[in-house]
């Protein structure tokens, strides 16, 4: 007697109730392990993500906006600051680097950043081809860029304006690609990396444009002095006295120009890392209440947003195990149902000198295979969900996501479906021990 072939021929005797089985056990396996890895990889991507930042500095705003934006280049910024606050960080004792970045343009959807040497230095970043950036203009762009857009060293490209993919608001000074990072599986990856003075000589080069026809104005207003210039002596003198005065105005003008253009230069936030812990402990409370700027710190925003999408994830967790008990629940209607209905044939196998034992291991191996293609299923559905979320996060925020494979929380995972599943099973099949073959067979006749 082959335990395998009559169990084989009784799972396939009912396929609908087969399908249905196996069905929802593999979409609650399929659920628990999905929510499960992608909950794991995130968390792992955004951790490994932050580099050696150990506090963000920016303008007034969403301390996670400010997280999010700067360190993990996924939301819009909160605003500018000032690049003098950048020096003054860097003079500061307990400061070990303070890289300032500024950004605001993208190509094709990835963001072209502009920062200091030092900003590589922060995910350990190495040049895979060219060289890193010497002058305005010039970009090393990060491994995903390459492979994505197929771009090589010595490319030209035009930057658009904004954070999204834009081919209509594209800026007229051309950007040269001159080195490609080594994969670094950080957000420096997808990042275009260029000099603070080229993120500056963009915009301050459309701001002259938007200044073309002030001279025109500047002749009109003399043409109307020369008119009224010969009034009179007096009126004359007087006119010249207010000319020299404005000439001193226009001139001391100028120089306040000159040296706001110079002081007005804006970054969108500084990237800090500190000597020792005390600095991450005084600094961001002494930012947030003795200046115009917020600090924050990457570290306890991630994990205070892993706090609210935990809950999420629990929901969907709890969701997977109620579809798990329900499936279960009805795998043990099904075989006890199955056991009534041929407990008449098990009954004959008995007379004919089966064990107990040998008609447990029948039951037993239906439910097994069962189980065993639900796992199969259940692995595949994941995959498969996992695919087409990693898809979207590709698509909407240029985030590759590395799926992280946790084998403690698969294995306890697989444990408890398989514990819940076979003590269906064994309940299901226990009437077995309690049969009364000559009842059995005397009712049936």
């Amino acid at each position: 007697m082959n335990n395998w072939k009559i169990s084989l021929k009784n799972f396939l005797h009912k396929p609908l109730y087969a399908f249905l089985s196996i069905f929802s056990l593999s979409i609650s396996i399929g659920l628990l392990l999905g929510i499960q890895q992608l909950d794991t990889s995130i968390q792992n991507q955004f951790e490994n993500g932050l580099g050696k930042v150990e506090m963000v500095v920016g303008a007034k705003g969403s301390p996670l906006q400010l997280v999010l934006s700067s360190v993990l280049h996924i939301d819009n910024p909160t605003g500018n600051i000032a690049f003098s606050e950048v020096e003054k960080m860097a003079k500061n004792p307990l400061v070990k680097s303070a890289v300032p970045i500024s950004y605001g343009d993208n190509y094709k959807g990835y963001r072209i950043v502009g920062s200091t040497l030092d900003f590589d230095k922060l995910y350990d970043a190495e040049i895979l081809e060219g060289r890193a950036v010497e002058t305005s203009m010039e970009t090393v762009i990060g491994n995903d860029v390459a492979q994505q857009l197929g771009m090589n060293v010595g490319d030209t490209f035009l930057s658009s304006h904004g954070l999204t993919e834009n081919s209509i608001e594209e800026h007229n000074q051309s950007f040269t690609v001159v080195g490609i990072y080594k994969p670094a599986y950080k957000v420096i990856d997808r990042l275009i990396v260029t000099t603070l003075e080229s993120i500056w000589d963009v915009h301050n080069h459309e701001d002259e444009n938007h200044e073309e026809h002030k001279p025109l104005e500047d002749e009109e207003h003399e043409d109307e002095e020369h008119e009224h210039k010969d009034d009179s002596d007096h009126a004359h003198k007087e006119e010249e006295h207010v000319q020299d005065h404005n000439h001193d105005e226009e001139h001391e003008h100028d120089e306040e120009h000159d040296l706001v253009h110079v002081d007005d230069r804006k970054v969108t936030s500084i990237l800090v890392s500190f000597r020792n812990p005390m600095g991450l402990m005084t600094m961001p409370r002494t930012i947030n209440a003795n200046s115009n700027m917020q600090a924050a710190l990457p570290k306890y925003e991630l994990e205070r947003l892993f706090r609210f999408t935990g809950v999420g994830v629990k929901a969907i967790s709890w969701i997977a195990y109620i579809i798990l008990l329900i499936s279960c629940i009805t795998i043990f209607i099904g075989f006890y149902k199955m056991v009534r209905e041929r407990a008449f044939d098990l009954a004959l196998m008995r007379t004919y000198g089966a064990s107990n034992f040998q008609l447990f291991r029948i039951v037993a191996i239906e439910g097994i295979l069962v189980l065993l293609i639900s796992l199969f299923f259940g692995f595949v559905f994941s995959k498969i969900g996992l695919h087409f979320i990693v898809n979207i996060f590709k698509s909407q925020f240029q985030q590759d996501i590395i799926l992280t494979f946790s084998a403690h929380q698969t294995v306890q995972t697989i444990f408890i479906v398989m514990f819940i599943a076979m003590v269906s099973i064994l309940l299901a099949i226990l009437p077995l021990f309690k049969m009364n073959i000559s009842n059995i067979i005397s009712n049936e006749k």
